[in-house]
């Protein structure tokens, strides 16, 4: 089965959530906003990848290319070197709580000009509730055609809505190999549904050590401090099992950001942009006993000049829900005994949508967290909400883990 939808369609139909999980924006058009679905299997949104099995296993599928899978870009990039018509590589994720997806699709199926190189012929996308290892079913599947344009998308026949918590991805074979084999590209796949609450991670505590770089980590409730490689600093908050954070070097003030999670073994595993550049696949081991960072680890606290990413609403709205109540708590803890007078809580978003429409969201959802401070005990007097819309990205919105990282609140305070 097969579905093609215009640019339009596919950028309403990817777009997230807004602050810390935007949601809900039409792209811009004569048309009135239309809201977006939440794209579950992404790693912005806490599908992390566990495995990479089958023939792609051996002929160079890498964790780099699960996370590329699922990162919002839909640009192409090369999952095996030479593969046949019946190569398959399976992509293992453990998703962060149980999700029934009705939908999945793929984007950009589109040829290379090169006789060497041609996209995936074959998606089948199996679930289980049982295990990373066992009790697959199978959820959906496609056999793609060729795109005749940019912005395509090709729909994958859903044949079972069951609550999973992990999904495999098959990928088979090729479209065009008229040499027999070939490069093997693939682009995004997207799992639309809906996903019960998360349970709050407290595991980003410890020491991770890869090859000279050294990651430690302090975590009070649902905030994070730490150091990163020499002399980068870090902070971030949790919601769920995702840390989004960001970092500065003290030695070249280069900037960085991540979104990290705690694999099963206990290793962090995510993807980190450093001034400016793409996210790429960022793993780490637990480091050593005995193992120190070389920076020292800031006090863990929320407060004025705090950069916010765990605070999430409804969809397409601006209630607030209620696994941001630790962030919320430590804001309100961080706030209480400051002595500013004048408490600025700043709403931003990614660039999905209209900017009017992404500025009413941003302060509607600026206002929900105000008057949340306000019901804590904070007084309303000092507190203002600033809706910033679109126009102060910390990132690039060209993939979905820049424009998670660009829906936050800030707190600015005088």
């Amino acid at each position: 089965m097969r579905c093609m939808l215009s640019v339009r369609g596919f950028q309403v139909l990817t777009a997230a959530l807004a602050i810390s999980h935007s949601a809900g924006f039409a792209f811009p058009a004569a048309d009135p906003p239309v809201p977006a679905r939440l794209d579950y299997l992404t790693f912005a949104h806490g599908a992390v990848p566990l495995a990479i099995g089958g023939d792609g296993a051996r002929l160079g599928a890498s964790f780099e290319h699960a996370v590329r899978m699922i990162d919002g870009d839909p640009s192409h990039f090369v999952v095996v070197n030479r593969g046949r018509s019946d190569t398959a590589t399976e992509f293992v994720y453990e998703l962060p709580a149980a999700t029934t997806f009705d939908r999945f699709a793929v984007t950009e199926v589109l040829e290379t000009p090169s006789p060497s190189a041609t996209f995936t012929q074959r998606v089948e996308v199996y679930g289980s509730a049982r295990s990373a290892t066992e009790g697959y079913e199978p959820l959906a599947s496609a056999t793609l055609v060729t795109h005749k344009k940019k912005g395509e998308v090709s729909e994958l026949q859903v044949t079972r809505k069951v609550p999973v918590r992990w999904v495999k991805v098959t990928l088979l074979g090729g479209i065009d190999l008229p040499r027999g084999e070939g490069a093997l590209e693939f682009s995004e796949i997207i799992g639309n549904g809906v996903q019960e609450q998360a349970p709050f991670s407290d595991r980003f505590r410890g020491v991770w050590k890869q090859g000279a770089n050294v990651m430690a980590l302090t975590q009070e409730g649902a905030v994070v401090t730490g150091c990163f490689d020499r002399s980068g600093d870090l902070t971030g908050t949790v919601s769920g099992s995702i840390l989004r954070a960001t970092g500065l070097d003290r030695s070249d003030r280069t900037k960085s950001a991540f979104i990290l999670s705690v694999a099963p073994d206990g290793s962090l595993r995510g993807v980190r942009s450093s001034n400016g550049a793409p996210f790429r696949l960022y793993a780490a081991p637990v480091a050593p006993g005995g193992t120190k960072s070389a920076c020292p680890t800031p006090a863990v606290k929320l407060g004025c000049g705090a950069i916010i990413h765990g605070i999430n609403f409804d969809f397409d709205s601006a209630v607030i829900r209620r696994d941001a109540e630790p962030v919320l708590a430590a804001l309100h803890a961080g706030l209480r005994n400051d002595p500013a007078t004048s408490i600025g809580i700043e709403g931003h978003t990614s660039s999905e949508g209209s900017n009017e429409y992404n500025q009413a969201l941003s302060e509607r959802r600026a206002q929900a967290v105000v008057a949340d401070l306000a019901r804590r005990g904070i007084a309303a007097a000092r507190l203002t909400a600033i809706g910033v819309g679109e126009v102060r990205p910390i990132m690039s919105n060209n993939d979905e883990n820049g424009r998670a990282m660009n829906r936050r609140v800030e707190v600015v305070c005088r």
